[in-house]
């Protein structure tokens, strides 16, 4: 088993997956130097060098130019970099420009930007309908759009859902939205490492990168952004990263980050076969101990992240299950947000039309790189008597 502490068998890696030693060696490395990467003497050009060389390292592994790469400190501020500063920008160069259009399964990380926006008065933000699946409705995209094309300023596809796994047709909305000359952000944090990432390709303008998902650090990431795009910087201050992102650079993260993304990207077809195989052994385990388990998600044949599975389990509270898990060892996630200590449905599964207590009753497991069969055979050992134990418990409750 992957044992992060004694006895524990860790299934959320989509909320944060271990270092990988190379990334580690790295950063332990860099922490000993001197140098702050803004400063002109030896020390400082050294730092920079680091910065520089790992800029490039990003840029060659995700397929885009190194001066499009803006180092911040995660996935959330390059979302709010990206949806803030392009939304402001657009609206400077043509005051009709208000229009935020996102999915509607977003991360909040992209979906509170654009409230905030719209409640500030300076946007307008139009939500985008997914179906069963969470697959953004590309024909109502193609509408809103079309309604009024001279008042679009941006639109915000997640590549792949952080909770459920669907991977979004971001090709055809890159084409969608460059046919009116809007351009597009995506939220890649999930799909670097998982999936094939080529950004030249694509032609895609703002990319949402994040270490900790792919065995770099936490608090640091970066916001790929053409130069062409333009956009208004969050921060102000010493004119870090362009003038984009102000601000000391962390050079040892910045380069742990870069060591783990190119591993990631170096290793990813055998990684993603390996977790595809892990992820339909987990489902087939949990099915046999739970034959009423529903998987949320693109069904057989739908493209998915290969390392998430997102299960409904009828009559449970997620909230139940998890800490019952807990107990035994095994750590997961519900996927739902918590506000204020209540727990709510998972926006993402409202969107795909579930109702609200096959949306309270859902477990995300998503597997990493030292994810092994025995973890998945753990899950399917205690997974039947957990949910019995939280079955009887809402029956009681009622």
């Amino acid at each position: 088993m992957s044992t992060h502490r004694t006895g524990t068998v860790y299934l959320d890696h989509a909320a944060s997956t271990p270092m990988v030693d190379e990334a580690v060696d790295v950063m332990t490395d860099l922490l000993g130097r001197l140098g702050n990467p803004s400063s002109l003497h030896a020390s400082g050009r050294r730092a920079r060098r680091v910065v520089e060389e790992s800029r490039e390292q990003l840029a060659a592994a995700v397929g885009c130019r190194p001066a499009d790469v803006v180092f911040t400190s995660g996935g959330t501020e390059s979302d709010n970099l990206a949806v803030k500063g392009l939304a402001w920008a657009r609206r400077a160069a043509d005051p009709r420009r208000r229009r935020v259009l996102t999915g509607a399964t977003e991360h909040h990380a992209v979906l509170d930007p654009a409230h905030w926006l719209a409640e500030a008065g300076e946007a307008e933000h139009v939500l985008l309908d997914v179906d069963r699946q969470g697959r953004l409705d590309l024909d109502a995209l193609e509408a809103a759009l079309e309604a009024d094309p001279a008042s679009a300023a941006l639109v915000s596809v997640m590549w792949a859902n952080n909770e459920v796994g669907t991977v979004q047709p971001l090709a055809e909305v890159v084409a969608l939205a460059h046919r009116h000359g809007v351009p597009v952000h995506t939220d890649a944090v999930q799909a670097l490492g998982a999936l094939e990432v080529d950004l030249t390709t694509l032609g895609v303008d703002a990319t949402t990168l994040s270490a900790h998902k792919v065995g770099g650090p936490y608090g640091v990431g970066a916001l790929v952004c053409r130069r062409e795009v333009g956009l208004v910087p969050l921060v102000h201050g010493g004119g870090q990263e362009q003038d984009l992102r102000s601000g000391t650079v962390d050079a040892p993260s910045i380069a742990a980050f870069a060591t783990a993304a190119a591993l990631a990207v170096e290793r990813r077809a055998a990684h993603a076969a390996r977790l595809a195989a892990l992820r339909d052994d987990l489902v087939a385990r949990v099915r046999a101990a739970v034959p009423d388990v529903v998987l949320n998600g693109p069904g057989a044949g739908g493209e998915r992240l290969p390392g998430v599975a997102h299960l409904t389990f009828p009559g449970c509270e997620g909230d139940s299950l998890l800490m019952l898990l807990d107990a035994r060892g095994i750590e997961c996630s519900t996927g739902s947000a918590c506000s204020a200590g209540v727990p709510q449905a998972s926006h993402v599964l409202l969107a795909m039309g579930c109702d609200d207590a096959a949306a309270r009753g859902s477990l995300r497991f998503s597997l990493g790189h030292d994810s092994t069969a025995a973890d998945v055979a753990a899950l399917g050992d205690e997974i039947g008597s957990v949910v019995d134990r939280a079955r009887a418990a809402g029956r009681a409750a009622s």
